[in-house]
């Protein structure tokens, strides 16, 4: 089970990583392995949502989520989209960028360094977004209690989370913007224009989704309604033809707007471990296989559901690269420790989900049961 399911992960895991140390020796391995387990880790909650919607739709389309859908998650978020980061701070064209990028790598690493401040405020205002509308709303679950209980009180204030983040922003600008030791001079009103242009992203795309989510909701409603009106013999027809059709559809769209925003905060944290599209395309798309697969198994299984800190954890870890991006505007920070923050916080979440499920006496379950709620840390 375990085999068929990740198996195309596992093989494409150790060709990726084969090419990776071709290519660009043992610390281009590393990166590449980093990235893999950065997107992994910032995409579990993504597999968890993935998994709960996708079980709704029939064979057809899951098949559609899962070959199209990873064609637009690898080719389109994860390669495409940091050339078009880097050819518009640059302010080069598309082919341009790429030509660059094989031909002239030096010139290339030249430009992007120089636009690592409207990188990094752009990516980092968008992750700061979806860690504190996160840690602002109110949950079932807590992991470290002590701070998730005051912040669920206060995010019943409206915009909290835009206006915090916005004074975020302009600290940000008033401080490490000034004086920017890559990119030189004074880069205040770069990195003010690129934090609006994160944040209206970040609102764009939760708008979208939430458009789209209210659209599955209006179809399911439709569905009931006709199966009640309906005739007992065309009862159930009609609605496994609507759940395949019209809802299905929907389903599938309102899926690829959330992989796309969870696949966004990975190319953005991903500038904080390096500059090279390239090592990046391979690392998330090595890291986006598996978060199809684990959805696959979450389909047919249902465990990771009883880690119910690793969402947290997740969390968390878009929480700190938001924080390390900003302060990267100014100062150097290591691409290994980056990376290891997201990985050891992921990874505490995880044992705390296992100390919980022991002390539940739950250890592994996926009877679908939901337990009782309880607190971490």
């Amino acid at each position: 089970m375990l085999l068929k399911t990740f198996g195309w992960s596992f093989a494409i895991t150790v060709v990726g990583l084969a090419l990776a140390g071709v290519l660009w020796g043992w610390q281009g391995l590393a990166i590449v392995g980093i990235l893999s387990v950065l997107e992994i880790s910032l995409s579990f909650d993504n597999a968890v949502i993935n998994a709960g919607i996708l079980r709704k739709m029939n064979a057809f389309w899951q098949k559609i989520f899962l070959t199209v859908g990873i064609l637009i998650a690898v080719f389109g978020m994860r390669l495409v989209f940091p050339v078009v980061i880097v050819a518009i701070t640059a302010k080069l064209g598309p082919i341009e960028a790429v030509k660059l990028a094989l031909n002239d790598k030096a010139h290339y690493q030249e430009l992007v360094t120089s636009a690592h401040p409207a990188i990094a405020a752009f990516g980092g205002m968008f992750l700061l977004m979806i860690f504190l509308d996160f840690i602002f709303e109110e949950r079932d679950y807590k992991w470290l209690s002590w701070i998730e209980k005051p912040m669920a009180k206060m995010g019943k204030l409206d915009m909290l989370s835009v206006i915090i983040a916005l004074v975020a922003l302009l600290v940000s600008a008033m401080t490490v913007a000034t004086n920017v030791a890559h990119g030189g001079g004074d880069k205040t009103a770069t990195v003010l224009l690129s934090g609006v242009a994160g944040l209206i992203t970040y609102l764009v795309v939760g708008g979208i989704s939430g458009y789209f989510e209210g659209k599955l909701e209006e179809d399911e409603d439709d569905e009931e309604a006709t199966a009640v009106a309906a005739p007992p013999a065309t009862k159930g027809a009609g609605s496994a033809l609507g759940l395949a059709g019209k809802a299905a559809f929907f389903m599938f769209l309102y899926l690829e707007v959330i992989d796309a925003s969870f696949s966004f905060d990975g190319v953005i944290g991903a500038f904080a471990i390096t500059n090279d599209i390239f090592m990046m395309a391979l690392g998330l798309g090595i890291g986006a296989m598996y978060i199809r697969s684990l959805t696959v198994f979450l389909v047919r299984k249902g465990t990771l559901d009883d880690y119910v800190y690793l969402e947290h954890g997740a969390h968390y870890a878009i929480g700190a690269l938001a924080v390390i991006l900003l302060i990267s505007i100014k100062y150097e920070i290591p691409e290994v420790v980056t990376g290891l923050i997201g990985v050891m916080l992921i990874a505490l979440s995880f044992a705390s989900s296992v100390v919980r499920n022991r002390r539940e006496g739950k250890p592994g379950d996926s009877s679908g049961a939901k337990p009782e709620v309880a607190s971490g840390v």
